[in-house]
């Protein structure tokens, strides 16, 4: 009986030598009211596009996701498949679990992501400048309820150095966030944000802050990819060509526009885009008090339909040359000029080398008075 007893321990030893530890991997489980017999798909953003990382489908609410290993933790995005919106989170190797309800998927509840954890800390601590923002906002649209035009007219003169305070200061929040956190995953997608008011300098600035274990992620080195072309359209450079066709399927390049005029803005823009409309009449308005001093505008259109496109040159009257090539975020003028966000303009000067960029408001008419004087 002892020697039984030894060989099974002998026995017991050596499986538990030659056995390998489980790989870190991660488990999603789910749990959600009102769903069933629905297909749910995970994915994770690289270069502008989502790639495909895993599907499940819902049976009476619950559902279940076991992966691989993950190099770091990632933001991913779960969908409901043939269905906009998701919920967003931070996957790593990890057992997570998302609870909720069908019906507000983008706020279930997710817990045993120490990453999410920290980025939900992270929102938590923006609510400050947010309720700062919504107070104006609510003052701004009681004004505008009451219909008068002049207490509509100060209130706006009034707060638009409030809100670019705020906004400035949350700038400056992340800024110093990310170089608090320099080893926090939750920075590339606090970046990402920054960056579409921040010039290449600047993004890099922020980046040399990070700890290179993050600098590493995809996102990081996509951001790179984009400040490498940034650098090319920054001022001082000269502003590189492209040719489209207009809105009679001419081709027409902007070379042929340069030089014709002392100042040349290349504005990006699209039917679809509300703050883009909103700037409209202000662009509209410049182009009017200057188009005999020296001043025109190039429009660029991110449309995809071309009747949309038209209607809406039409109905804010943009008196100017506009082209597009109809392809949404892929219109190529807009990758060559690093575009990731509208409106976004260019001012160029005669010769063509770009003087100023995503200048609105009274920052355009004040560069443009500068260069071609005025009142």
């Amino acid at each position: 009986m002892k020697k039984v007893l030894y060989l099974l321990l002998v026995a017991a030893i050596i499986s538990s030598c030659n056995s390998k530890p489980e790989a870190p991997h991660y488990v999603i489980k789910g749990k959600l009211i009102g769903a069933d017999s629905i297909t749910f798909i995970l994915q994770k953003r690289e270069t502008g596009k989502f790639v495909r990382l895993d599907s499940a489908l819902v049976v009476k609410g619950e559902f279940k996701i076991e992966g691989g290993s993950v190099k770091y933790p990632d933001k991913v995005y779960l969908f409901q498949k043939n269905k906009k919106g998701g919920l967003a989170f931070y996957l790593e190797n990890a057992d997570i679990t998302i609870t909720g309800s069908i019906d507000s998927l983008a706020n279930a509840k997710v817990t045993g992501s120490n990453t999410q954890d920290e980025f939900m800390a992270y929102q938590d601590s923006l609510k400050p400048f947010d309720k700062r923002i919504a107070k104006l906002e609510e003052e701004y649209e009681a004004i505008k309820k009451t219909g008068d035009k002049a207490k509509i007219d100060e209130f706006e003169k009034s707060n638009v150095s409030n809100f670019d305070k705020i906004d400035d200061e949350q700038k400056l929040y992340n800024k110093k966030y990310i170089s608090n956190h320099s080893k926090s995953f939750i920075t590339p997608s606090i970046l990402i944000n920054l960056s579409y008011e921040l010039d290449a300098a600047e993004i890099e600035a922020v980046i040399s802050t990070m700890d290179t274990t993050v600098t590493k992620v995809t996102v990081i080195k996509d951001l790179q990819a984009r400040v490498a072309v940034m650098k090319t359209v920054a001022i001082g450079q000269k502003a590189p060509d492209f040719t489209q066709n207009d809105v009679n399927d001419k081709p027409t390049s902007l070379s042929s526009k340069i030089g014709k005029s002392k100042l040349l803005l290349i504005d990006f823009w699209a039917s679809w885009c509300g703050p883009c409309r909103a700037e409209n009449p202000n662009v509209v308005k410049v182009y009017n008090e200057f188009k005999n001093k020296g001043f025109d505008v190039f429009g660029v259109s991110l449309d995809r339909k071309k009747e949309d496109w038209l209607k809406a040159i039409e109905n804010d009257r943009l008196t100017w040359t506009h082209v597009s090539d109809l392809k949404f975020w892929n219109n190529e003028a807009a990758k060559l000029y690093a575009v990731n966000s509208i409106p976004a303009n260019f001012l160029l000067d005669e010769k063509g080398i770009i003087i100023g960029r995503n200048l609105r408001g009274e920052a355009l008419a004040n560069k443009v008075k500068e260069v071609l004087g005025g009142k």
